[in-house]
């Protein structure tokens, strides 16, 4: 199982997995996932969030920007049973992680990605981040009705 997954809901899901014993490979850019930060933590770059999320996975660095990166992901590709990944669907397909560039190396895997909005609509490609879902579906108005002033929940 390949997690290309950043946030919270595939690291969850995939963590659940990895505790049931799927064999998960974490796929990090050099820069790491942002979650590593989150959180208190003992050393640098592991933050609870991070760690709790991630647990039972083994992880690889690739710059999927770079050719080389991208054929070694291909390499994982065509030995996986599920990739999952919550990549912008146009950022999807110009790293070539899409599911159509994934199926045509490895026809029998289970392509699941989490973006955050419809994938055929105007904001296909926003990203999905906790603020930005809150202040779209309105929760952050919603919460001017008690608060008098719009807040994201919880604060």
């Amino acid at each position: 199982m390949l997690d290309l997954s950043v946030n919270v809901l595939g690291p969850v899901a995939i963590q659940i997995l990895g505790d049931m014993g799927a064999d998960v490979i974490k796929i990090e850019s050099p820069d790491g996932n942002y979650t590593r930060q989150v959180g208190p933590s003992r050393n640098p770059k592991m933050g609870a969030l991070f760690l709790n999320t991630n647990r039972n996975k083994r992880s690889v660095v690739l710059d999927l920007k770079k050719p080389d990166a991208r054929a070694a992901l291909l390499d994982l590709v065509r030995s996986a049973d599920v990739l999952v990944h919550s990549i912008r669907p146009g950022a999807a397909e110009r790293l070539g992680v899409d599911y159509e560039a994934i199926r045509a190396v490895n026809s029998r895997i289970i392509h699941a990605s989490s973006s955050g909005f419809r994938l055929d609509g105007e904001r296909r490609d926003w990203l999905a981040f906790d603020d930005v879902i809150q202040g779209a579906s309105g929760v952050a108005g919603m919460m001017a009705r008690a608060t008098d002033e719009p807040r994201y929940y919880p604060r």
